[in-house]
């Protein structure tokens, strides 16, 4: 319950002026603090976040609680070289076609990108959240999911054929996505860094301790559409 209340707004103390930078939603919040949990191999309980005040507070608390040996290594590189391996072992692409800016849709053309991407997911040993649906869907069914509430003061029937209709269409594009939400083998890289940190790591016993507070900017920065300029460490949760 704690986590789904821990923050309501971000502000940025600059100048001892509070400047409101975006709302965001508890339930967000949440949510990502779920894949830092997974990502990280780490739980909050009861109430040990109770006290965190700004962002850079909730760096330290995170890497305090990775009671493993710090190792100055790139997860990133490591990430990369690991996705660089997989790709050339499971679809037999040369190694040295594969960099950094490679386009994904060369990999992954779209006749085949579910069966690579499944073989891929197996060689590396954890899901790659890369596919979506294409924007007019989402957009169309959320329409249709939020004026099935109006619909309630009108007929309570077509309200609740709405919802479920929407419901079933979000479960059905969930499972038929098939457009590129990253573009390039890097990118690739960076999100695995974020949402598998240790599985993406040669050594899953050690981490980089100056790199996390990094990653976690980048992961903020990406979830609620903010500027990483603006995640200094006194950006307050309050």
């Amino acid at each position: 319950m704690l986590i789904h209340q821990l923050f309501i707004n971000l502000v940025l103390c600059d100048n001892m002026k509070d400047l409101k930078l975006k709302d965001i939603d508890s339930e967000d919040i949440s949510d990502l603090l779920k894949e830092i949990e997974k990502s990280f191999n780490i739980k909050f309980e009861g109430n040990e976040l109770a006290y965190i005040t700004n962002f850079g507070e909730l760096c330290d608390h995170i890497i305090n609680k990775l009671q493993l040996e710090n190792s100055e290594d790139c997860t990133s590189q490591q990430a990369f070289y690991k996705l660089r391996n997989a790709i050339s072992t499971e679809l037999e692409i040369d190694k040295k076609e594969i960099t950094r800016q490679l386009k994904l849709e060369k990999i992954f053309p779209k006749k085949l990108r579910r069966s690579n991407l499944k073989k891929l997911e197996h060689k590396l040993g954890f899901k790659l959240k890369i596919l979506t649906s294409p924007g007019w869907v989402i957009l169309t069914l959320l329409a249709i999911f939020l004026l099935s509430f109006i619909c309630f003061f009108f007929n309570w029937k077509f309200a609740v054929a709405g919802i479920a209709f929407s419901l079933i269409g979000f479960w059905v594009a969930d499972l038929t996505a098939n457009e590129l939400a990253v573009e390039t083998t890097g990118q690739l890289a960076e999100q695995m860094t974020r949402e598998n940190y240790f599985k993406s790591r040669r050594n899953q016993n050690t981490f980089n301790k100056k790199e996390m507070e990094m990653i976690l900017i980048d992961w903020f920065s990406d979830k609620f559409a903010l500027e990483k300029s603006e995640l200094v460490r006194d950006a307050k949760f309050i």
